[in-house]
């Protein structure tokens, strides 16, 4: 199925739902989830990463209150939250709407003033599957209380914002890559992002290829402890080299050359985190010049070289990950496949021919079903436009 066939526009029924639960007639804004081609676990070390807007969303219907409350209803989760704006204070309580509260949290702590409001959240981006379902719930909050409010705020320092609010609030230390695409992203592109200077450029899906999502439909939490442990790793890594690199500030800082010669005294596991970050931010900047003439033979080795040292070096896939990858890999018309997202589940990501998709949809679903005893969820997604107002 398509991200498009699945993602049913919910404007209409969403303001209704919100006229019936607060009255009145609300703003109705929207943020994407993303997919990312490749450059994984590299944003929060100050590297490149190459994602993409999706066609699944989160929409918010905002309206505004005059009695300094955040109110907010889930229907994926059939919930109501509410705060006083001026009580907001961070830490994780592990609901969905830490996120909502977060974002509120600290855009008053960086200086801008909130009016009240009633949300109403609908949500089409998979929980759990690596999509950022975070990111878009995020953005859209972002942008929906900044319409209700009056605020004018920069597209970028909505991403940071959003970034902010998972730290502090939801407990996940994030890099700024799901964040900034849900902002920034344009229909038919991909946004080759460098993480430290945020600094970006788009760069054109060449037409008769497609973007496909395979869901293992194996659920993670990346506020768990895995991921921060991984992003410690880096750190300890950092602060090793930085003996002998003085200056460096991230792995971004590090060739592979560097790491090689300077890696006595690192610890095998520590070792190998460092290795996949710095061989993936290479990989990256490789993928995005490969995209851009058109070499996507280039681009696909680039992707199963990143699912290998995702799986062998960072130790974030899994067993059906793995398969689904492998399956791909034996397909005609399959230019690459990989893992995608923050791992330990979720979803690959698969770019190939339109002509293979029909035959690839059929092999993948039959033999990932043989292998795992479960059917994949599979999207053909198109690359989407970023957070706006839905008229």
């Amino acid at each position: 199925m398509s991200s498009t066939e699945t993602c049913k526009d919910p404007v209409s029924s969403l303001r209704e739902r919100f006229t019936s639960l607060y009255g009145g007639t609300p703003r109705v804004f929207r943020a994407p989830g993303r997919v990312n081609l490749i450059g994984e676990h590299t944003d929060y070390n100050d590297g490149f990463v190459m994602p993409a807007a999706i066609g699944f969303a989160t929409w918010i219907a905002a309206g505004p209150r005059d009695d300094g409350k955040l109110c907010v209803y889930s229907d994926k989760f059939a919930e109501s939250q509410d705060w006083e704006l001026s009580g907001l204070a961070p830490g994780p309580t592990g609901s969905w709407s830490d996120y909502v509260r977060g974002v509120a949290g600290v855009m008053q702590a960086r200086g801008h003033k909130l009016r009240g409001a009633n949300l109403a959240v609908h949500s089409t981006v998979p929980v759990g599957s690596g999509l950022s379902s975070s990111a878009a719930i995020e953005v859209a909050t972002a942008i929906a209380l900044m319409g209700i409010s009056g605020l004018q705020v920069p597209r970028a320092e909505v991403a940071l914002i959003c970034q902010q609010a998972e730290h502090l609030y939801a407990g996940a230390r994030c890099g700024i890559m799901d964040q900034f695409i849900s902002a920034h992203g344009r229909a038919g592109h991909a946004v080759l992002l460098d993480c430290r200077s945020l600094g970006f450029e788009y760069v054109p899906i060449p037409s008769g290829v497609r973007v496909v999502i395979c869901d293992t439909r194996v659920k993670h939490a990346v506020s768990g402890g895995e991921y921060n442990e991984r992003r410690a790793a880096c750190e300890a890594g950092v602060a090793h080299l930085s003996k002998s690199l003085p200056g460096i500030r991230a792995l971004r800082d590090v060739t592979p050359q560097q790491l090689e010669a300077h890696k006595a005294g690192l610890p095998e596991v520590t070792y190998r985190r460092c290795r996949h970050v710095v061989g993936e931010i290479a990989r990256t900047a490789q993928a995005a010049e490969a995209l851009k003439t058109g070499d996507l033979a280039r681009f696909g080795r680039l992707m199963y070289e990143s699912h290998y040292s995702l799986r062998d070096d960072y130790e974030v896939s899994c067993s059906e990950l793995d398969i689904l990858v492998d399956i791909a890999s034996q397909l005609q018309g399959v230019y690459g496949a990989r893992m995608t997202g923050a791992g330990f589940g979720g979803c690959t990501v698969n770019i190939l021919d339109e002509s293979a998709v029909p035959d690839f949809h059929v092999k993948i679903a039959s033999q990932y079903m043989r292998a795992v005893g479960s059917q994949p969820e599979i999207y053909v997604s198109e690359a989407a436009d970023g957070a706006s107002e839905c008229f």
